[in-house]
């Protein structure tokens, strides 16, 4: 299962939900409302970096892509206070997108080993 896992989208998604929570407490400590659009871009983007972590997973490098062009506007928006991390999330998406294989990828464990089932000889034509 940890083979399945790729360490770098995996700390986006922790960077990217952590921050939601450290902007949602500062804004809070501040005596005002978190915006909803930030919070919804930190909270989609840890999630989709989150299905991103799989390896296998359809439309893996897509996802992966579009949250990292999401963390990183939002960072460079947020660059004079909570920025810097959420950049970092953007730039461990970017990677692990970077890393993805194009096409789908091989099967990994016993199943792979089989390999896939030859297909039956056709039957012979009747006398």
């Amino acid at each position: 299962m940890l083979r399945r896992l790729d360490a770098l989208s995996l700390g986006a998604a922790v960077v990217a939900l952590v921050m939601a929570w450290v902007y949602a407490s500062v804004v809070h400590g501040q005596g005002n409302e978190p915006a909803a659009w930030v919070v919804a871009v930190l909270v989609g983007a840890g999630i989709g970096a989150g299905y991103g972590s799989l390896r296998g997973t359809p439309g893996r490098r897509a996802v992966l892509g579009t949250c990292a062009v999401a963390l990183a506007v939002l960072g460079l928006l947020a660059i004079l206070s909570v920025g810097l991390p959420i950049l970092l999330a953007a730039v461990l998406c970017l990677l692990g997108a970077v890393r993805a294989p194009a096409g789908p990828e091989a099967p990994e464990g016993p199943e792979a080993a089989e390999g896939p089932e030859a297909p039956a000889a056709p039957a012979a034509p009747a006398a």
